[in-house]
């Protein structure tokens, strides 16, 4: 125990849930013992309030540091933007030096707006798709933020988003008016798919998912999408907030050769700071001028100015070919030793976003386990990997020695009968709870 643990302790009580994101909550990774906070990070290490250092082999700021924590160039360019001002009455030229490149990569586009975050970003797409088609309902695959038209989905069926989100999820204060607008299909079901589009044949706006995630699209899977959304006038927007920019400079969508109506990016598109756009078809981001969608704090210089820099970064540093390499490593490293100690896992994603899970009795006993056994040997490690361009071989290759005695250990524990025992504290969470 140390000064994050009980800095944590004290948020639990002045902070509804503890923290501002429910991915960095103590309680998905190590209840009572997970460092909730930083003094700094650097690279791909980070040191807690007591100034003990850890390697960051988890979720590098839920997939938002692609190059790392701090890095140097992106944040030259920013501290640029800093003392020149940040926000004004007029506007920032970058914005528009940026929207010009993101039409460049993706060439299917046209016109781009920006957000600061990826939920909000999401709920301008589905506006746009609303507006554009006068329609209302959304189908949709996959986690799209926490905004209403979202959680309405649960309005209709409780457990309508656990295999989309988390289960837990209560739609509380989501208006009752906006049931059975939010209807959910599941990825690489072509099939559902065209149930759903029949059964809400012509009250469609949009269908709103991630062209990939933790599996690779089947066989015409994305191309019958795209050819029944055309042919229905219905706007189909890719999701890519955390997909976006780590196989390819741009959207995966590139990579699997068919292009949406509306693209939207966040995360990976600014390494850390702030910063959300939606790209997007002329015929279709023009609506924008007969809605209202409108904010201050989308104007303001540093996100667009982080953008440049990384996308600078990510193409003259060839950084998605690093990111496929080096999670092509983590990958190896956990079938390996899973295999040398007889324990089984099943390991899902594209290389950059790996994620596993023990197919043994009691899994997240093993997962909690996981991490306190890595904890104990200076990494912030679970079931999930981030790739980043800080992650290089040498720190990937005593990341899996780690891994190894950590595997070595649960196996121990899973033979014994009881591998409870050996957790310091509580089980670690699943989905989303209330806080007590």
């Amino acid at each position: 125990m140390g000064k994050s643990q009980n800095l944590y302790r004290q948020a639990r009580k002045i902070i509804p849930g503890g923290t501002q994101l429910l991915s960095k909550r103590p309680e998905m990774f190590l209840p009572e013992l997970w460092p909730a906070y930083y003094q700094k990070a650097k690279g791909c290490q980070i040191w807690d309030l007591d100034g003990k250092r850890y390697i960051d082999m988890s979720i590098m700021c839920a997939g938002a540091c692609i190059l790392g924590y701090a890095d140097n160039d992106v944040d030259k360019q920013v501290k640029k933007a800093i003392k020149n001002a940040t926000a004004a009455t007029l506007n920032c030229p970058e914005e528009v030096e940026l929207a010009k490149l993101l039409c460049k990569i993706h060439p299917w586009a046209d016109m781009v707006r920006y957000a600061r975050t990826g939920g909000e970003a999401m709920s301008v797409a589905v506006r746009i798709a609303r507006a554009k088609s006068g329609k209302d309902i959304i189908l949709f695959c996959g986690y799209h933020g926490w905004h209403d038209w979202y959680l309405s989905s649960n309005l209709a069926y409780d457990k309508s988003l656990d295999g989309h989100l988390l289960p837990g999820l209560q739609p509380k204060g989501v208006p009752r008016g906006l049931k059975g607008t939010a209807i959910p299909f599941n990825y690489n079901n072509t099939d559902e798919f065209i149930r759903l589009i029949e059964k809400y044949r012509g009250r469609v706006a949009a269908v709103v998912m991630e062209p990939l995630r933790n599996h690779f699209p089947a066989k015409g899977f994305l191309e019958t999408i795209r050819k029944i959304t055309r042919k229905s006038n219905i706007v189909l927007i890719f999701d890519e907030i955390t997909s976006g920019w780590r196989l390819t400079v741009g959207g995966a969508h590139l990579k699997l050769k068919v292009n949406p109506d509306i693209c939207v990016f966040a995360k990976a598109i600014s390494n850390g700071y702030p910063m959300a756009a939606i790209v997007g078809r002329k015929e279709v981001m023009d609506v924008m001028q007969d809605t209202f969608i409108s904010s201050t704090y989308w104007s303001e210089r540093i996100g667009p100015v982080a953008a440049l820099a990384t996308i600078a970064k990510i193409k003259e540093e060839d950084v998605c070919s690093h990111l496929v390499g080096i999670g092509e490593k983590v990958r190896r490293g956990w079938q390996l030793a899973a295999k040398k100690y007889n324990l089984k896992i099943v390991i899902t994603g594209m290389n950059p976003l790996l994620h596993f899970s023990f197919k043994h009795s009691k899994p997240l006993v093993l997962k909690t386990l996981f991490t306190q056994e890595m904890l104990k040997k200076g990494f912030l490690a679970t079931t999930s990997f981030y790739a980043s361009f800080a992650h290089k071989p040498a720190i990937v290759a005593k990341y899996l020695k780690a891994v190894d005695s950590a595997f070595l250990f649960i196996s121990k524990a899973v033979k014994q009968g009881n591998p409870a025992k050996c957790l310091k504290g509580p089980v670690c969470h699943s989905g989303f709870k209330r806080l007590a």
